[in-house]
């Protein structure tokens, strides 16, 4: 027998407070998300309720509209609805659900009136049940208090009745009036997460998706904040879909005054209809509170390293060849990189596109999943012999999702490819989407992998999607298809995994188009950009760590001569931009020149030093004004150390740009800072006097205005302070040319 649910609930994890408002049977309604309130007495839920209660103004409805998780048109919402749908005809399109059950947990709250407040503490999950009799349709609501303080919630709809087609589920999260300004992404190939600010005005800031994936341009967290807030300072609310195909993020104010922001799947016509007992579950919708930009982040990054799958901060240095052969296979030559990488203390290699089928070129091959006898006689088994017996991990290069129309597989089953209308999808990249969605497609895709897994000691797959999903239907009926193949991806990887204990998977999509959190249940790294130019990997690693963990982002160490903007850069500059995510190299070490190669092996040796405080500390990301500067790093979580970055990317308009803070460390600790540098200086460095060497010093005499010249890094002896001077005032900067970058380590003292 059920109840009806009357209570609240008050839920608390790292200073993040929550109040859910459940009473009168009404479905989930947040009365508070932000900080923390402090202590509450038993009736503090319904006054909290109350007072959040505006007066009736003229001409609106004669109830103050509640705003619930599931927003209800019947309660005189008029803004976006939770749920759009109907059966055929147009019946049961508004609901009115009641509750009928909360769990906490797996157990059920037995005594559910009266209107009490329920206190809750730490990383918590509550369920709700509800039903709307009349419209023959049952809900269950899922809210989750994350570690870190991030909340997460999901809807899964079921059907009693007859056919009823899902048109569009949006869970939302209320925001208060302060939060007047907006900041989120766009971007497109080479250029990823972009940042994008505006005022929020009356109306909807409306943010979708309808490429089949994630996409370069995707909102990724949209943030709603005090106007001007900062890395460091001002209230925020943000949320993030998590979810790899058609989606939404949305902000709604509206001219009474509410204002919410939430997101949900982007449902194609008829994409989702439910039969009689059938149900759908929306993608999760995380939403983050801070002050300050860094401080949601690090949300989201204690939330990630809290999951049982996530790698730990012994990240393998990587080397990927793509960059150095392209389709161009041939063994002596792979054999030699494989030697020089294993020589600077790589430790995982991974071959790219090009090892299977017809695959000379990309327009060919794609989807043809079995080694390529004219270029591999022997199999991958003399390179990937030859890359474990150096001592290093093996990765390969798949593209499940693809095909070339001229492939074995796309003649033999051309209804496998994603169409509609009786006509192909425009072409993109030479290439065809497979449908997953079609079980003899999904297991022909899977176990072609599985074989190729189970023959060689593959440790990780590099998993790329190269285009977006265009007239993406199902043939014969031509039905959308995007639904069905984003879970059919998420399910061939889990099964691959659940295969292949321990093997990896980096999700690749033209580089940094599938950067999601529901992508990043299944794997365990993504490929930022395919640009790896570092200067504009400066801005996309600071802004692609607002939703990720420093170690989950793939950053490497290219060629001297970037192959996708042509710019070319110093090693000091590309290795100190890699350094703060999970490093590799991109680049043709058969053609480094031997003092390249030592720098590099030393910048190796420097990760593999501190990668626990790069990969495992919090990240700082500094508010400096003058925008030809980009500071940042990482602290240890006990504040014991921390590693910065000051990279010149422009130059100013003055000479000199004053101090630079390090925020973040213990004010009552003392620390020494020293300049890191390796073998070279970095061009046109000129140390200020603070390091220790006076200004008659033939060291600073050596290399004020003349880059690559040989250095002692002792001979910077650093100057020490304490945590509250180094965060509150903070120290003058070197002067260096653009598109080079200093790293500062920070040391507590004792």
């Amino acid at each position: 027998m059920t109840v009806t649910v009357d209570l609240s609930v008050s839920l608390r994890e790292a200073g993040v407070h929550v109040v859910l408002d459940l009473r009168g049977g009404r479905l989930p309604a947040v009365v508070h998300w932000g900080a923390d309130l402090g202590a509450f007495g038993p009736e503090d839920g319904g006054t909290l309720s109350l007072t959040g209660l505006e007066p009736i103004a003229a001409n609106v409805v004669d109830e103050p509209v509640r705003v619930a998780l599931l927003p209800e048109h019947w309660t005189g919402w008029v803004g976006r609805p939770g749920l759009s749908g109907a059966r055929r005809g147009g019946g049961a399109w508004s609901t009115r659900f009641t509750t009928t059950a909360l769990r906490i947990g797996s157990q059920e709250v037995a005594e559910t009136t009266g209107g009490g407040l329920l206190e809750l503490s730490g990383p918590v999950v509550l369920e709700v049940d509800a039903v709307d009799e009349a419209a023959e349709l049952e809900l269950t609501l899922t809210f989750e208090v994350l570690t870190g303080g991030v909340v997460r919630t999901r809807a899964r709809l079921g059907n009693r009745g007859a056919a009823y087609a899902v048109h569009d589920v949006v869970l939302a999260f209320p925001v208060p009036p302060v939060a007047r300004e907006v900041l989120d992404f766009t971007g497109h190939w080479g250029k990823e997460r972009v940042p994008v600010r505006r005022p929020f005005q009356v109306g909807t800031h409306l943010r979708e998706g309808r490429k089949g994936r994630t996409g370069a341009d995707a909102a990724t967290l949209l943030h709603l904040g005090v106007p001007g807030f900062s890395f460091a300072a001002g209230e925020i609310w943000s949320v993030h879909t998590g979810w790899s195909g058609n989606h939404t993020h949305y902000a709604e104010r509206l001219s009474t005054g509410e204002q919410v922001i939430g997101g949900g799947e982007l449902l194609l016509p008829d994409e989702v209809v439910l039969e009689t007992g059938e149900a759908y579950t929306t993608p999760w919708v995380y939403a983050a509170y801070g002050v300050g930009l860094d401080d949601v982040a690090r949300r989201f990054h204690r939330y990630q390293r809290s999951r049982p799958q996530h790698p730990s901060t012994e990240r393998p240095v990587t080397l990927n060849v793509w960059e150095a052969v392209y389709f161009d296979h041939d063994l002596p030559k792979l054999v030699a990189l494989a030697e020089a990488a294993a020589g600077l203390g790589v430790e995982r290699y991974v071959l790219d596109d090009g090892w299977f089928g017809a695959r000379r070129h990309d327009r060919a091959g794609l989807g043809d999943w079995t080694v390529a006898t004219d270029v591999w006689p022997d199999g991958l088994h003399p390179l990937v012999d030859a890359v474990t017996g150096l001592g290093m991990q093996f990765g390969l290069w798949f593209e499940p999702e693809m095909v070339n129309l001229d492939s074995d597989v796309a003649r033999a089953h051309p209804d496998w490819v994603m169409a509609t209308g009786g006509r192909l999808p425009v072409e993109s990249r030479f290439q065809q989407v497979l449908n997953l969605g079609i079980p003899e497609c999904y297991a022909y895709v899977r176990d072609a992998m599985l074989a190729i897994l189970d023959e060689y000691a593959i440790s990780y797959l590099k998993w790329d999607h190269n285009r977006d999903l265009v007239d993406a239907g199902t043939q014969p009926s031509g039905r959308p298809g995007v639904h069905e193949q984003t879970l059919a991806c998420y399910r061939l990887m889990a099964e691959l995994k659940a295969a292949h204990p321990g093997l990896e998977i980096e999700s690749c999509s033209s580089g940094g188009s599938r950067v999601d959190l529901g992508v990043l249940e299944h794997t365990d790294r993504v490929w930022v950009s395919d640009c790896i130019d570092p200067l504009e990997r400066q801005q996309m690693h600071r802004w692609t760590t607002q939703l990720l963990a420093p170690e989950l982002m793939g950053a490497h160490i290219a060629s001297g001569r970037s192959h996708t903007t042509g710019r070319e850069h110093d090693l000091n500059f590309r290795a100190v931009t890699a350094l703060f995510g999970h490093l590799g190299i991109e680049w043709d070490l058969t053609r480094a020149s031997a003092p390249e190669l030592a720098e590099l092996q030393r910048w190796i040796e420097l990760y593999q030093q501190y990668r626990g405080l790069l990969l495992g500390g919090d990240l700082v990301r500094v508010d400096f004004p003058d925008p030809s500067v980009v500071v940042g790093g990482v602290l240890a979580p006990d504040r014991s150390a921390a590693l910065f970055s000051v990279a010149s990317v422009a130059r100013s308009e003055v000479v000199t740009l004053g101090r630079v803070r390090f925020p973040g460390l213990d004010p009552h600790r003392r620390y020494r800072v020293t300049p890191l540098m390796l073998e070279t200086a970095p061009s046109g460095l000129r140390p200020p006097p603070w390091w220790g060497t006076g200004t008659t010093d033939p060291f600073l005499a050596n290399v004020a205005g003349h880059g690559h010249t040989a250095l002692d890094a002792a001979a910077a002896r650093g100057v020490e302070l304490s945590g509250a001077a180094l965060s509150g005032l903070g120290l003058a900067m070197a002067q260096l040319d653009p598109d080079h970058a200093l790293l500062y380590l920070v040391d507590a003292v004792g």
